[in-house]
């Protein structure tokens, strides 16, 4: 049965948890013994961490759970930061268990999407572009500033700049395509461009660019230009350390335990209507 924090930790499950954020999360789940209690730390089969205690793995002092390619155990909520393709699976294995899921990975393939929206039938569902708190604070007012500009009639330029490590594969970020989708869906525009070289002459009017920076361990940063004759707007969303996308995963997991059925948002999180 689902318990809420005053009466005690809630039981996480993590999918993923040998991954830079599946570590951070069970790290910061693991500081907070009176709001969380680890039961289960799961990565895919032949993984080389399989057996590993999870606590240990995420530089924190052993925490007796040892990662595994699979879960059993009663949990009250379990959050994926894994791969694509990963998640169809975790989706259908709780929705067996009747446990909430929190999706926080990102480039999702059809299938994982698909199993996504069938389990949110059955079971709550909180899926996000960006677990911080700040991004998903910066998206709403983006929104706004959107919706506000093209109010006025006023020809309005954006154009989204996203910064990661790395390591990152895919790109834009799913944080800066949902930026974007935001945009549109105020301003209407119906192109992107993605990054510009050569000669490509004057910028659309109809179109957002997409620009993608890859290098060093950036956690993520997005800046989100509104371009006006003689003025301009930028909003501008930073991180300094993985841990906000931690933190925000288990508040977004708290919030989800106990939830009924339905596909939830970080919006919901927040609070924003």
């Amino acid at each position: 049965m689902n318990r809420t924090t005053p009466f005690g930790p809630l039981d996480l499950v993590m999918h993923g948890a040998a991954g830079r954020m599946g570590q951070r999360i069970v790290a910061a789940a693991l500081g907070e013994p009176e709001r969380w209690r680890l039961v289960a730390a799961i990565e895919r089969s032949g993984h080389p961490r399989i057996g590993t205690d999870a606590g240990a793995l995420a530089g924190m002092p052993a925490a007796g759970v040892a990662v595994t390619d699979g879960w059993s155990c009663p949990a009250d909520v379990v959050v994926d930061f894994s791969l694509p393709g990963a998640v169809a699976g975790v989706a259908r294995a709780c929705v067996d268990r009747r446990v909430p899921l929190v999706v926080a990975t990102t480039g999702l393939e059809a299938s994982d999407q698909a199993a996504i929206d069938a389990a949110a039938r059955t079971i709550a569902v909180l899926q996000s572009p960006s677990m911080s708190l700040a991004v998903n604070v910066a998206m709403d007012l983006v929104a706004r500033a959107a919706a506000l500009l093209h109010r006025t009639g006023v020809r309005t330029d954006v154009e989204i700049v996203e910064c990661h490590h790395r390591h990152k594969e895919d790109a834009p970020s799913g944080t800066a395509l949902k930026f974007g989708s935001l945009v549109q869906a105020a301003m209407g525009q119906t192109a992107a461009a993605h990054g510009r070289e050569g000669r490509p002459g004057a910028r659309p009017a109809a179109e957002i660019g997409y620009h993608a920076v890859r290098a060093g361990d950036n956690p993520g940063e997005h800046t989100i230009l509104f371009g006006l004759e003689g003025e301009s707007l930028a909003v501008n969303v930073r991180a300094t350390s993985r841990d906000c996308y931690a933190r925000g995963a288990l508040a977004a997991a708290a919030f989800l335990a106990g939830k009924p059925a339905g596909l939830y948002s970080m919006r919901d999180v927040l609070g924003i209507t």
